[in-house]
């Protein structure tokens, strides 16, 4: 049986590239992008690694909630799908956010001809 933390740690990876995908951002095929994961990873290893070491955990977990591999300093490697999901999800909500506000801008100006009449 798979744990609920598991689960989740699958099932949400999965919804965020679907969300980036419906809002079409073109995030994930960005270089910018995966080195932002990148920093977000390095940042998350060594605090997530305190949070969770298994000489004294702040963090802990009900056994069978996860599938129990921890790597590197004991960490949840579920951790690391909900971290990518949180990067993803909220880089495309706002990504795409930024999109919609550059639109609008352009839509309403208004734009000013030679003889100086408005269109």
């Amino acid at each position: 049986m798979i744990g609920e933390y598991t689960l989740g740690a699958i099932v949400a990876p999965l919804v965020a590239v679907a969300l980036a995908l419906v809002l079409r951002t073109g995030l994930l095929r960005r270089g910018r992008f995966w080195l932002t994961v990148a920093i977000t990873m390095a940042f998350q290893i060594p605090v997530d690694g305190v949070l969770t070491r298994l000489s004294d955990p702040i963090v802990s977990y009900r056994p069978g909630a996860t599938c129990g591999i921890r790597f590197p300093w004991d960490i949840p490697i579920e951790d690391f799908g909900f971290g990518f999901a949180l990067v993803v999800c909220t880089l495309s909500i706002w990504v795409r956010l930024r999109q919609g506000s550059a639109t609008e801008a352009t839509g309403s100006r208004r734009e000013v001809t030679t003889a100086g009449s408005h269109r």
